[in-house]
């Protein structure tokens, strides 16, 4: 297990809005199928790897293990964490991990 990411600098402002969760699946289709028919949500964006689909107060993201790992992103300045990555769907954001390992994105402000 790798150590924690820390922000580049102590300035940084603590951040505090959740984005989305992201959860892996086996079959992203079949699991956005049953989120859509079960439940009040919508679908932001989807392919074969992954989706997002958005309820009232929080988005989740359906993700294939091998293509994305499960983690929780948080709305920040992704670049006080490293050096950001555009995505396909144009939204630009790091990874660091936690001191239990787990995956956290710092996903840029829209």
């Amino acid at each position: 297990m790798s150590a924690p990411s820390e922000p580049k600098s102590t300035g940084t402002k603590k951040l505090d809005t959740m984005d989305h969760v992201a959860v892996p699946v086996g079959d992203v289709k079949r699991t956005v199928e049953w989120y859509t028919k079960n439940f009040d949500c919508k679908v932001a964006y989807q392919d074969e790897t992954w989706a997002l689909v958005e309820f009232a107060n929080i988005r989740l993201a359906f993700v294939l293990p091998a293509q994305h790992p499960p983690h929780f992103a948080v709305l920040g300045e992704p670049a006080a964490y490293g050096a950001p990555k555009t995505h396909r769907d144009g939204t630009r954001s790091v990874y660091l991990q936690d001191p239990s390992g787990n995956e956290v994105e710092i996903l840029a402000l829209k």
